[in-house]
């Protein structure tokens, strides 16, 4: 039940199968339909702030220190959430909001300088990440791929080795060491994104596990908010990357 996503792990049912303190009725446990509809809440407040920031930064009255407001405010929000789920409910919102102003900006950003070369930038990597979506939930739902204990380790140590290499990339740019093989767009580097995009995309079929298996294992009804926010954090991550592959790609026309 454990996932690489790391909203996600096993401690988070621990207990839940022997103690609740409160009885187990489908109004104050979680269910998949719950998650679902906290997700679809959750949503709709990215999309209202992102198109907001979408229509600020295009008449240029978005102050671009809000780009890294947001960004940081977004990850410090994550962190309170991911250590203290019960918070959830009141943080999960507040995570969407801020992801949305961050996604919002970033993607008008991207559109301006590919306007030319590649119009439409920012609507094909949402619609992108859509089908990916539903296409692994397809996956996920009719069992064409099992999520095995093989097959969740594979997937957690891929991610945990890309969150390192992301991690001592960000530390040698400090002393002006790039990786330009990487995040260039060369063959190599559009290949390294297809790889990550394929890795975030695999990490949705351990999301949509771990929803499944806190609903049957009961877990409190703000579980469905905290399932919502980790599933909303790789989204999140599959767009990004997804919009840097297309970035790539427009770069070489």
């Amino acid at each position: 039940m454990s996932s690489s996503n790391p909203a996600f792990s096993r401690e988070m049912f621990a207990g839940y199968d022997q103690v609740y303190g409160a009885p187990r009725t489908r109004s104050t446990t979680t269910t998949v339909q719950g998650t679902m509809g906290k997700t679809a809440i959750l949503l709709a407040i990215l999309s209202f702030t992102a198109l907001w920031a979408w229509n600020a930064v295009g008449s240029g009255e978005f102050p671009r220190a809000m780009i890294g407001i947001s960004a940081i405010g977004g990850f410090i929000t994550a962190l309170i959430t991911i250590f203290k789920p019960k918070a959830a409910p009141i943080t999960a919102p507040i995570y969407a909001a801020l992801e949305g102003v961050f996604l919002g900006a970033l993607s008008q950003i991207i559109e301006m300088r590919f306007h030319l070369r590649y119009p439409g930038i920012a609507l094909q990597a949402v619609g992108l990440t859509a089908g990916v979506t539903f296409v692994m939930l397809f996956i996920y739902a009719t069992g064409l791929v099992r999520v095995t204990d093989k097959l969740r380790a594979g997937i957690m140590m891929a991610t945990g080795a890309l969150a390192l290499f992301y991690m001592v990339t960000m530390l040698l740019s400090f002393f002006g060491v790039a990786m330009p093989l990487v995040f260039s767009s060369s063959p190599m580097g559009i290949g390294f994104s297809v790889l990550v995009v394929g890795l975030a995309a695999f990490n949705l079929l351990l999301d949509f596990d771990f929803i499944e298996q806190a609903a049957q294992h009961e877990t409190p009804k703000y579980m469905e908010w905290y399932g919502a926010f980790g599933l909303m954090v790789t989204l999140v991550w599959l767009y990004l990357e997804i919009l840097r592959l297309l970035s790539k790609l427009a770069d070489r026309r």
